[in-house]
């Protein structure tokens, strides 16, 4: 199977998951040859802020008293990054966080940023595949 097709496979895996959504389908129409990079640099950047942001949630719900307004500014944060690159499993376990959040719950806090960082994770792998499937193909044009 060569990359093109892997990458085919790969995004429509991704789509028929649930992991992504039509907004990352409207990322892909803005890239164009005056911006080849446009799309791996958007998911790059998601997923680097994505990390630092599950890390800033960490430090936050760790601490004696849970600061809940500064946890939810940054779910909130990571639900509009979710939203703009089409993450739909991410963005729906943020609406379910701010939830949680919202009931100053820390255990609820910390299981669903459990379920946000394994939902993360698992699509941060995939962008990576994605990525390098890409560089792949574009080294051979």
């Amino acid at each position: 199977m060569d990359a093109a097709t892997q990458l085919t496979a790969l995004l429509n895996n991704m789509f028929a998951t649930g992991l992504l959504d039509e907004q990352f389908q409207q990322l892909q129409m803005l890239q164009d040859p005056s911006a080849p990079d446009f799309v791996s640099e958007v998911v790059t950047l998601f997923c680097q802020d994505g990390e630092r942001i599950i890390g800033e949630l960490a430090k936050l719900l760790e601490k004696p008293t849970v600061d809940f307004d500064r946890v939810d500014a940054f779910v909130h944060q990571l639900k509009g990054s979710s939203a703009s690159v089409g993450a739909q499993k991410v963005k729906n376990t943020c609406v379910q966080f701010r939830e949680v959040c919202q009931l100053k719950s820390r255990d609820g806090c910390l299981k669903t940023l459990d379920l946000v960082r394994t939902e993360f994770y698992d699509l941060r792998g995939k962008f990576q595949t994605m990525l390098q499937l890409e560089k792949h193909i574009q080294g051979f044009k």
